[in-house]
Parts: C-alpha cells; structure tokens; sequence
C-alpha cells in the first residue's frame, strides 16, 4: 500500500517538475556530455569526430601560450569588473535608499542599463572610445591629455572591455542590493539611533551585515557572467589587439566556428566549466559562511 502511495506521489510530482526536467536534459545535460565527447576528438570542419585523441587536446592547450594568455585576460578581466561593479552598484543603491525628494528619477536612472542589451550596449561605447570623435578622447583633449586608443592599444583594450561590462552589469547588481536594503527592518536603525550610533556605524554594523545575501547573491552572478562575457568583445575588440582582450569564451568561439577544431574547442568549455565549477563550490565554501540570513 505504501508502495502504490510512493508511486502516486512520484508520479504527481513528475507532472510538476517533468516539463523542467525535460528541458534542462534537451538544453544543459545533453550539450555538456556532447561536449565532453567531442573534447576527445578530432574533428573535421562539419563537426564529426574523425580520430580518438583521449587527453590529447587538453594537454595541447596547457602547453598553448596564446590559450595560457587568454586564461590570464580572462582572470584580469574577472578581478576588474566583479569588485568594481558591486562597489559602484552597492554605493548607488546606498544613495537611491534614502527617503529624498525625487530619488524615484535616479532610481530609475541607476537601474537603466538593465534594459540595454549587449549590442546595443557595445555600440554606445564604440562610439565613446572612438579615437578621434570620441566623448573621452574630447574630453582628455580640452584639458591637455594625450587622446588614447582605447580600443587598439593593448595596455587600454582590456580595461575599456571591463569599464563597459560594469556599466552595463551595474543596473542588475543596483537592483539586487537596492532590494535588499530596503528589507531591512527599520526598527534595527531606530535601536541604534537611540543608542547614539553615527551614519558610517548604522552603514558597517547593521547595514553592510544585514546586506550580505544579496550581496552574496551578486557576487557569484557577476563572477559567473564575467567569465561567460563574449558579445562586447566580439563588437568592440574581436579578441584583439594582440590577443589582450581574447577571453576563454572567446577563444572557444573562434577554435569552433572560425578555426572548425571543435574538439580543441569542447576541451576549452570544459576546463572553463571545472574553473567556474570550482570558484564557485569555493564561494559557496568560504562566502556563505558570513552571511547573515537574520
């Protein structure tokens, strides 16, 4: 009896849950096992493994120089906009939190980039790094300053690559944490106030503590789109100059759909999928353990 009651309640739950099951299998499950196929392989240019190569493309691309150099850029990249965006988003929210006149506009203003999409996004600071016509190259010329490449230099491609994903990452993250602010129980501001607690105290024992999930929350989404990041590289840079902006997204990109070594291709996802794996169990690990949920 209690058998056939297992099953009824299974198979209830299976009409709930299936639909999304069925999809994560299509969509997730089965890419990342082709994946892990092909990263055996060789391949010819439609994609169709021809030669059993075992370990081979790993160890090919650990003794690559040019795929050693796009784990670095990547790692750069990450360690640019991760800290940067939640500073410039949580240092926002802060701001748009307080009960002024008018602060519904900024609000509004402050989560705006949410609605830009990557292209869209990418176009804007084509034309703000242009070298000549440039909104920050007209602005360092009025006051005396050399113009700068921002695009073309290797010294400056990254770091334009990162200013335009944190500005377009600090809507999402302003969002989040702004949130998060507001569910923090008025009465814990009150109790302190009555204790003769300053602004920068109130900010550092109870809003930042009080503010930890969601800024925990941020953290592993931004590390995660950080290191997925591909479409303003491919609008602004193409990978370049010298290699200095050719992200492992990138990079599989390019070995699959322009070089056609697809295998080389899998066995970069692969290893960028255990690194991000990786990072965040350690976040989970480490991260979670000063959070405060009360």
């Amino acid at each position: 009896m209690n058998r056939v009651k297992s099953m009824k309640n299974f198979g209830a739950g299976m009409l709930y849950v299936g639909p999304a099951l069925l999809l994560m299998i299509i969509f997730i499950f089965y890419p990342m096992v082709k994946t892990l196929y092909y990263s055996f392989f060789m391949t010819n240019a439609r994609g169709t493994p021809v030669l059993f190569v075992g370990l081979e493309n790993y160890t090919e691309l650990l003794q690559s120089d040019s795929f050693l150099l796009s784990i670095k850029a990547t790692l750069l990249f990450v360690l640019n906009t991760v800290p940067t965006g939640i500073i410039l988003a949580l240092f926002l929210a802060i701001i748009a939190n307080e009960k002024l006149k008018g602060i519904d506009f900024f609000r509004v203003i402050f989560s705006s980039t949410i609605g830009v999409s990557v292209a869209a996004g990418s176009t804007i600071w084509l034309f703000i790094f242009h070298p000549s016509i440039g909104f920050l190259n007209n602005i360092l010329t009025t006051i005396g300053l050399p113009a700068i490449q921002w695009l073309t230099d290797p010294k400056w491609a990254l770091f334009s690559i990162a200013l335009t994903t944190v500005w377009m990452s600090v809507g999402f993250n302003f969002i989040i944490l702004l949130g998060g602010l507001q569910n923090i129980s008025e009465e814990l501001y009150e109790s302190a106030l009555i204790d003769g607690a300053g602004y920068w105290v109130r900010l550092f024992k109870i809003t930042i503590p009080m503010l930890t999930p969601s800024l925990f929350f941020v953290t592993v989404v931004s590390v995660i789109n950080s290191f997925q990041t591909f479409g303003q590289i491919d609008i602004l840079t193409k990978g370049g100059p010298a290699e200095s902006t050719n992200l492992i997204v990138y990079s599989i990109f390019q070995d699959a759909f322009i070089h056609y070594k697809f295998g080389i291709a899998s066995a970069q996802a692969m290893i960028l999928f255990v690194f991000v794996l990786i990072i965040t169990i350690f976040q989970f690990k480490v991260g979670e353990k000063k959070v405060h949920y009360q």
